[in-house]
């Protein structure tokens, strides 16, 4: 066997420290094929179309805000955040498809809100893992400037390779100063990540949760329901603003060690004392089986359900904005 072969396929170096019940290759062979039974959505009539999109004007997003934060969804997990002087991007995948070439299962269905020409300059760059719905690289290397590079434990040396620029690794609690007064820290999730099949697990995988002037913008990553997110809660929480994953959760019995669905998201806004979220991961691919709008109708009913304020955690329109200021 070829040295690099072996050392890829020797033991993931991470791994997710909760125990959980994971898939087998066989179990999505049986859904890929649709062998044997499959799992119907809990609201059918839910229209498979994308999330609607509205324009993110660039006169609107030009200047990062003094005081307070303004953050942008610009589709999946691509979100834009801008505070303290600072214009940070969040896993912008603005390509056609996300995957390795073009597939069609894979294509975009949601239009970008904004061309990516028309982004403002941007200062930050945060990378939660190496899915390839996270990780565009075209996109990472058509940004133009000198940002900074923050990437999860792991993705360092591969990503240095590829963009000839400086990345910076952090582990998970790891707090790193972006500007006076801001930091970032890496907050734990459960997931896996890989780029071929020879990769599996040699990156880490996290959310992050931004502080700076008086407030807490965390965005949750790619991450399944765990144990983690009550410690999240009880050691940074409470949160001002969370971008919290609601969708690519059908079938359950494959999607469930690594995708929450709404229910176990609205469990999350609970877990970590979020005062205001959004959904995403939702309404821009088509990454497994459920109808595209049913994430949304679900959170909302599930929020309904639990008594909860409906307008506390919403799914909203690709380029939405919302202004995030401190708690007095």
């Amino acid at each position: 066997m070829k040295m690099w072969l072996q050392s890829s396929m020797a033991r993931p170096k991470f791994s997710n420290p909760w125990h959980h019940e994971d898939h087998g290759i066989l179990d999505i062979l049986k859904w890929k094929f649709k062998i044997g039974p499959q799992e119907q959505p809990l609201i059918p009539e839910a229209p498979d179309e994308p999330a609607a999109v509205v324009p993110l004007k660039p006169e609107k997003i030009r200047e990062a805000p003094a005081k307070g934060w303004r953050v942008a969804w610009l589709g999946h997990a691509s979100f834009l955040v801008q505070g303290c002087g600072l214009s940070i991007l969040i896993d912008p995948v603005f390509s056609e498809f996300c995957a390795p070439f073009e597939m069609k299962s894979f294509r975009r269905r949601a239009p970008l809100p904004i061309s990516p020409s028309d982004l403002p300059r941007i200062d930050v760059v945060l990378l939660t893992h190496g899915h390839y719905d996270h990780l565009d690289l075209a996109a990472l290397k058509a940004l133009p400037g000198e940002p900074r590079w923050v990437i999860a434990e792991g993705h360092a040396d591969w990503l240095e390779k590829r963009l000839s620029k400086k990345c910076q690794e952090v582990a998970w609690h790891e707090k790193v100063e972006l500007a006076a007064d801001v930091t970032v820290m890496a907050t734990p999730a459960q997931h896996f990540t890989a780029r071929t099949p020879f990769d599996r697990n040699r990156g880490h995988w996290c959310g992050w949760l931004i502080e700076g002037g008086g407030c807490k913008v965390w965005h949750a990553g790619d991450s399944a329901y765990c144990a983690a997110f009550p410690e999240i809660g009880e050691f940074y929480g409470p949160i001002d603003f969370g971008m919290i994953p609601i969708g690519a959760y059908q079938p359950r019995k494959i999607m469930k060690p690594m995708h929450m669905n709404p229910e176990e998201a609205v469990q999350v806004f609970s877990d970590t004392r979020c005062r205001r979220a959004v959904g995403m991961h939702w309404g821009t691919f088509t990454l497994t089986d459920e109808p595209m709008q049913e994430p949304a109708l679900r959170l909302r009913r599930e929020m309904g359900r639990r008594g909860l304020d409906l307008d506390a955690f919403t799914a909203e329109p690709i380029g939405s904005q919302w202004n995030v200021t401190a708690q007095v």
